[in-house]
């Protein structure tokens, strides 16, 4: 995240404090801040796709956190997680990527989110060095125009240890569309893959237009068939594009679970990638 953009900030607070959430995380005008008083609010918002979320702040003090921050990074896998706890004597964020104990003391809370954002802004630029990034970011200059670049995405990506990666582009339908531009995998699903996937309904729909990359197992939802239908164990999801969103790219494993944070950083990074070839094209 660049300095200066906006960080979009989801807090989950007991109601007798929303005051002084309010009042301290309105002082930097870089935060765009909503405000929640329980865990199914805070799931409603994180599950809809029109709401963007960049980081999550949980109060301990609504009870059973702990394991909702568990499912979130299993789910979320790049949303910053920041915990609330007064109580403990020491930080010990467990799943969280960090913990405030006294949240309005010196605006603490307010500079952990914003350190959060600036130190994934620096890992993303770090990360955008990495040999696979640089070999793919050649390899779609070589690509000729249109789908040849979509195709080389998701070669690409097989690459990096997938069983099956598929692109899906936006058509400029009323509603949008979703259609698979470009696949790679084992024949006997390639035959059988779904042309088109539901803007409103799907995992590619959800992710293209909440702009949040995402994994699944097969019990979660919304969701892609090959998950679904336990073809494949896992899979992830991330969009790309950001103003202007392009499509989305959907990779699978066979084993449950196979899928981390890491891994899904290095599909942002080549989404990026793609997302800025794409761009060049429409441009040309």
């Amino acid at each position: 995240m660049s300095q200066g953009s906006q960080i979009h900030v989801l807090a989950a607070v007991r109601l007798s404090t929303i005051a002084q959430y309010r009042e301290n995380l309105s002082k930097d005008s870089q935060l765009k801040v909503t405000l929640v008083t329980s865990e199914a609010e805070a799931r409603e918002k994180l599950a809809d796709s029109q709401t963007r979320t960049d980081v999550f702040v949980v109060d301990n003090g609504l009870g059973g956190v702990f394991e909702l921050i568990k499912e979130l990074r299993q789910t979320y896998p790049r949303l910053l997680i920041l915990l609330v706890d007064e109580d403990a004597d020491f930080g010990m964020p467990g799943h969280a990527d960090e913990v405030s104990v006294e949240p309005f003391e010196h605006d603490d809370l307010l500079k952990r989110i914003k350190r959060l954002s600036e130190e994934r802004s620096l890992q993303t630029l770090r990360a955008d060095a990495l040999p696979p990034v640089r070999s793919f970011a050649k390899s779609l200059r070589r690509a000729g125009a249109g789908q040849s670049k979509q195709q080389a995405a998701v070669e690409a990506i097989k690459e990096l240890g997938y069983d099956y990666v598929a692109f899906y582009s936006v058509l400029p339908t009323t509603p949008p569309e979703l259609a698979l531009g470009a696949q790679v995998g084992p024949n006997s699903l390639t035959s059988m893959a779904p042309q088109k996937q539901d803007y409103e309904h799907s995992l590619v729909g959800w992710v293209c237009q909440n702009g949040q990359s995402r994994i699944v197992g097969p019990d979660d939802e919304p969701n892609h068939p090959f998950i679904k239908q336990q073809r494949f164990g896992a899979g992830v999801c991330v969009p790309v594009g950001t103003t202007l969103r392009f499509g989305v790219i959907f990779a699978c494993r066979e084993q449950t679970n196979a899928i981390t944070q890491q891994n899904v950083m290095m599909l942002e990074l080549v989404s990026a990638q793609l997302a800025s070839a794409l761009a060049k094209q429409s441009r040309s």
